[in-house]
């Protein structure tokens, strides 16, 4: 939590020293991989790898919310689905104007985080179980509304959004630099933000301080869900249609990307900056693995070895913090 009080001195130095690790790991790769393709660090390259992590970051960046509260959202990748597929349905089947449908497509994410928190908040279910049936409810919906199949879209302005360009910067990076600035400064530099890191450290002590502890849920898990679809609008304008299969593992792909960046599974640690490295590893060795020619197959092998990796730092990381307050306790 101390990232966002850092920012008032030297926002990058602050930055690199709390991400120091992680970003040794990145340079490690890129050279490994650099060594094995040259091409990897081509500027078309490095902003391939800067597009294809779009998506994860928008989704990284509501699960870091639920995450630093001590909760955790799988219902993301088939939001991401949903609100697709509906956006593109709305405007070739239902003839909505775009900014309509736009509009229609990021509330059905919003509805869809908005009933998570609601359940999690007052029915005291764990938000994995909760997000386990909306995965499927989202996913079921997106499918009952295209029969199962993917709906084409030609509409110039909404393929636009996906694929167009500002200078050499593809709209999409610019999306993802925007929204990470503005929830750098949610998380740092409001009450809200100082609200989800006191109830994901402590629970009982943030209810006797008197932080509203559901309102803070059901808002964070509507923001997650608002960000999950519209990762999946700009995904469709990208791919000209709105398909109802896409998504599956993106939840996977967005947990990995904010372990890897320092957020605890326990709640209560994390970091927009440090997620964002996180998506960089993930998209980096997605992007590498393709160019050296590994199969498909192979590359869900190693994306479950770096998440299972990034668990084992994580326990080991607390259970030296439990050892470190242990010390500390006089006798």
């Amino acid at each position: 939590m101390t990232e966002g009080l850092s920012l008032y001195r030297n926002p990058v130095t602050e930055m690199i020293r709390a991400n120091l690790g992680i970003i040794v790991v990145i340079a490690i790769i890129c050279a490994v991989l650099s060594l094995l393709e040259p091409v990897f660090l081509s500027p078309y390259n490095l902003r391939t790898v800067l597009l294809e992590i779009t998506t994860n970051m928008y989704i990284a960046l509501g699960m870091t919310l639920v995450m630093i509260l001590g909760g955790i959202d799988l219902s993301v990748g088939s939001i991401v689905a949903m609100a697709g597929t509906l956006t593109v349905g709305f405007m070739a089947f239902n003839h909505l104007p775009l900014w309509l449908a736009v509009t229609l497509g990021l509330a059905l994410g919003g509805a869809t985080g908005l009933l998570n928190g609601l359940v999690v908040a007052y029915f005291k279910i764990p938000s994995f179980i909760v997000t386990l049936a909306m995965l499927n409810v989202a996913r079921g919906v997106a499918y009952v509304y295209s029969g199962g199949h993917s709906t084409r879209m030609m509409n110039p302005i909404f393929t636009g959004m996906g694929s167009g360009y500002v200078w050499v910067f593809p709209l999409p990076v610019i999306y993802m630099a925007v929204l990470i600035a503005i929830f750098v400064v949610l998380l740092n530099r409001t009450k809200f933000g100082i609200y989800v890191y006191a109830i994901g450290g402590n629970r009982e002590s943030a209810r006797l301080s008197g932080v509203p502890i559901k309102k803070v849920e059901i808002v964070t898990f509507t923001l997650s869900g608002i960000l999950a679809a519209f990762a999946g609008l700009v995904l469709s304008a990208r791919m000209f249609s709105g398909q109802p299969s896409v998504g599956i593992g993106y939840e996977l792909d967005a947990i990995a990307a904010c372990v890897l960046g320092g957020a605890s599974l326990a709640g209560g640690i994390g970091r927009i900056s440090g997620t964002f490295f996180g998506a960089i590893v993930i998209g980096i060795i997605s992007n590498g693995l393709v160019l050296i020619n590994v199969s498909s197959f192979w590359q869900l092998i190693v994306k479950g070895v770096i998440i299972l990796i990034a668990v084992i730092i994580d326990s080991l990381k607390g259970k030296q913090n439990i050892f470190r307050a242990l010390l500390r306790r006089p006798a």
